[in-house]
């Protein structure tokens, strides 16, 4: 046997050899440095030319890793990447990108791309980034096109007459439908949306699908961001085709009923088929599995999750177990796997055909069908249409003898839904959906790559159930901490919380889905047509029970945190250190963990984003300063939609309602219908003498508010802030006070006096306000700083005129004295 411990003479030359290069490059280098810089000492010259060597070498081995990177052919994986850039860089642009420039650019790099075969691999590399990237701004482009979704541009009550498309009870009691829209009237609207969304209280028998109902209805516009670079709910309403929101006055008329003939093509006859199978499924589990429990199990089948509590709501998102509501890739998954694995247990039963037939193949067919069902019943959510295309790939991949498990199925997967829509790129559910896919099948590649060590335990025939057990849990574990940590930015960025105690509740409520919930719910979903599905639903909500159960005692211990809004930069800069870390496959992808530890290490030393002094809503009925470390609002009970947001986006719960004033018999009585009457000078004299008195009583402490008149507040800088609830306080006001807000849509947006001046009409164009008095002079924010969008130009929009655009008076018609 050859002496292990010899020195190999080889091996011994080549290191030697390469000492004694480097050793001649480096007096080589001092040779040069001296004769080019000769007050150089030697000791400098030997210094910075094993600098400048060492320099040298991090560059080639760099280099020889960036080539070893992309001989693994894995350019694939950024294809998604690059279309969701693109597409994101389209919608978040002020205004539309030229389309003709669009075009051309992709023309050109893809024409540079396909006939640039010799070039090298970095220059390959970036025009195939360049065509991906114009690709998705095209895609995005064709999207919006596509969808030329009318827009209502203002709120208006008017008698609507449609068909019902969709419905969906919430835990309230009402009812909440999606109307084609066919006519409006008294008033009739200009520009009425295609489809509208409106809720119906105390409702006994519900409308059926397809039925044409006539009533009166109040329509608003989708809401935009609540402050400037929150979400804009009127973005989505635009590539979901829902023009409106609104409620009913009563219940609507039935005009006629659908009856079995659905007029329409033959896909409008099989959505509402599908539509009425989906809400009679919805119906039979809610009547066997009453309150949150049959809520919570009809939105693992249908997807209809507003009959849910908001108590249990909240609690499932305080724990971080809210991921099971929506069918998402964790219900596709194990409807497929557990379809999957029993089919094939089932005929491997059977000798025979185990041996003839490809029991895979057959079962992962089994398995797609069922998906397939399974996505069809949901009513065609976001969320499920995403996980049915990434799951069927897989199964598609099994029935062609290649990996199922593979990045380049989840790239595939990803690609298709950015082509069918791209909108989805900036949405979190999209987003935080791939991220965990994502680091699970990168963290399982890692994992089944790593040296295997039989465990000694595993000798022992009786320890062998044990180690399942911890293998099964352990599992559970590790998944749960990768899809809770890749996920985090994301919740942080979108939700601006993180559940702490998401890895417990998710420990302990997984194995309940995993074996409870997700079997017996899909047999009796199956038993169903039979009617012999009652005791399996039984079961299922008896396992349901257990995970709400485990959701409020999690939620009960807190574990919430609340963070603000972060640093523009931190999201895309931790996003690209992540997909280096999951799609890199050398050592560079460690390069992706340096970016994120260095991010989250300069936000934590750097201070926070600064934090407004004053906020406005989109409507002007809701204005809030930031006094203390509390929120002081104009409204004692301020809506939970607009000032929930606020308290997330500025990690703020606090909230100082304002001081009611007594009643004052000095003051002026203005009833509805004299509203639009303009005070007289007494009167206003009056008003301005009870704002004085009011202020001093506030002093710094909030608003001092006239229930259903006027609120006012001194700012930090001294000035003096009043809202006004009605047209006919705007002199008085304006000759008090240096801001002035109404939610009155007035034709002027400042007053003479000076004083700057928000309406309804102003904030309709700018959307939500946030103001920075710290300066000279307060730093306006607004939501948009232009209409051009195809989502946000109804707010441009005058109905009087029928035209976009139409100016505001720079002027207003109030005089210095208030006359």
């Amino acid at each position: 046997m050859p002496n292990l411990e010899a020195p190999d003479p080889q091996v011994e030359s080549r290191e030697f050899t390469a000492v004694a290069e480097r050793e001649r490059g480096i007096e080589a280098a001092v040779s040069r440095l001296k004769a080019t810089q000769p007050e150089r000492t030697q000791d400098q010259a030997a210094l910075l030319a094993r600098f400048r060597l060492a320099a040298g070498s991090i560059r080639l081995g760099i280099y020889h890793l960036v080539e070893e990177e992309a001989a693994y052919g894995r350019a694939m994986l950024f294809a998604p990447v690059y279309i969701g850039v693109g597409a994101i860089f389209w919608f978040s642009v002020g205004a539309d990108p030229p389309p003709q420039a669009v075009f051309t650019a992709l023309l050109i790099f893809a024409a540079a791309f396909f006939l640039q075969q010799e070039a090298g691999r970095v220059l390959r590399h970036l025009l195939f980034a360049g065509m991906l990237v114009f690709s998705g701004m095209a895609l995005a482009q064709c999207e919006s096109w596509r969808a030329s979704t009318v827009m209502l541009d203002s709120a208006v009550t008017t008698t609507i007459t449609g068909r019902i498309e969709r419905r969906e009870a919430d835990d309230k009691g009402r009812w909440r439908y999606v109307v084609a829209l066919e006519a409006t009237e008294k008033p009739a609207i200009r520009r009425p949306p295609a489809q509208v969304t409106i809720f119906v209280r105390k409702q006994l028998q519900p409308f059926e699908l397809g039925d044409r109902i006539q009533g009166k209805a109040r329509l608003t516009p989708p809401a935009g961001p609540a402050l400037p670079g929150l979400n804009d709910f009127a973005f989505s309403a635009y590539f979901d085709g829902t023009g409106a929101n609104g409620f009913a006055y009563g219940t609507p008329t039935l005009l006629s009923p659908a009856g079995d003939a659905v007029q329409g093509s033959i896909l409008d006859k099989a959505d509402i088929w599908l539509a009425r199978l989906r809400s009679s499924i919805g119906d039979r589990i809610r009547t066997l599995l009453p309150g949150d429990t049959g809520a919570f199990a009809a939105s693992l089948v249908t997807d209809e999750r507003r009959a849910i509590s908001d108590e249990t709501t909240e609690a499932l998102r305080t724990s971080g177990l809210a991921h099971i509501i929506a069918i998402s890739g964790l219900n596709m998954a194990l409807s497929a796997g557990i379809f999957y694995v029993g089919l094939r247990y089932a005929l491997s039963l059977f000798f025979g055909v185990a041996q003839a037939w490809p029991t895979k193949k057959i079962a992962a067919f089994g398995a797609l069908i069922t998906v397939t069902a399974y996505y069809l019943i949901s009513g065609f959510g976001v969320s499920a249409e995403r996980a049915f295309i990434m799951m069927a790939i897989m199964l598609v991949a099994v029935l062609f003898d290649r990996p199922s498990l593979s990045l380049r199925n989840v790239a595939l997967s990803a690609i298709v839904i950015l082509i069918l829509s791209p909108s989805q790129a900036l949405g979190p559910s999209f987003q935080m959906s791939y991220a965990a896919t994502l680091a699970l099948v990168s963290g399982y590649s890692l994992w089944t790559k790593r040296p295997h060590r039989e465990s000694i335990l595993s000798r022992f025939r009786l320890m062998r159930p044990l180690l399942l057990v911890s293998r099964f849990f352990g599992g559970i574990l590790s998944t749960s901490f990768i899809g809770g940590a890749s996920t985090a930015i994301f919740s942080i960025e979108h939700f601006h919380r993180l559940a702490t105690y998401g890895l417990l509740a998710n420990l302990a409520a997984m194995p309940v889905v995993s074996f409870i919930i997700m079997p017996f719910g899909m047999a009796a979903t199956m038993l169903m047509p039979f009617g012999v599905d009652a005791p399996f639903w039984q079961v299922t909500g008896a396992g349901l029970d257990v995970v709400i159960a485990i959701a409020k005692t999690v939620a009960a211990w807190g574990g919430n945190i609340p963070f603000g809004r972060l640093p523009v930069w931190l999201f895309p800069t931790v996003i690209t250190g992540f997909l280096l870390m999951t799609l890199l496959k050398t050592r560079l992808r460690h390069a992706g963990a340096l970016v994120i530890l260095g991010s989250v290490a300069v936000v934590t030393l750097s201070p926070g984003v600064p934090k407004p002094d004053l906020m406005i809503s989109e409507d002007g009925t809701l204005v809030a300063l930031l006094r203390n470390g509390a929120l002081t609002t104009n409204r004692e009970k301020p809506p939970d939609f607009i000032f929930g947001q606020w308290q997330r986006a500025l990690a703020i719960t606090e909230q100082q309602p304002p001081m009611m004033l007594p009643p004052d018999s000095q003051l002026p009585k203005i009833s509805k219908s004299d509203k639009h009457r303009r005070l007289s000078s007494e009167e206003q004299s009056a008003v301005r003498k009870a704002m004085d008195a009011a202020l001093d009583d506030a002093g710094q402490g909030g608003f001092a508010c006239q229930k259903g008149a006027w609120c006012v507040a001194m700012l930090e800088n001294g000035e003096m802030l009043v809202t006004i609830e009605d047209a006919a306080y705007l002199a008085a006001a304006c000759d008090t006070a240096n801001i002035v807000v109404t939610p009155v849509r007035l034709r002027l947006d400042r007053c003479r006096s000076g004083a700057m001046l928000f309406t309804g009409a102003t904030l309709r164009r700018t959307g939500a306000i946030e103001m920075n008095l710290s300066a000279d002079k307060p730093a306006i924010t607004t939501a948009f700083d232009n209409l051009t969008r195809p989502w946000s130009l109804h707010r441009a929009y005058d109905w009087r005129t029928g035209t976009f655009g139409a100016p505001i008076a720079r002027v207003s018609p109030v005089s210095d004295s208030g006359e």
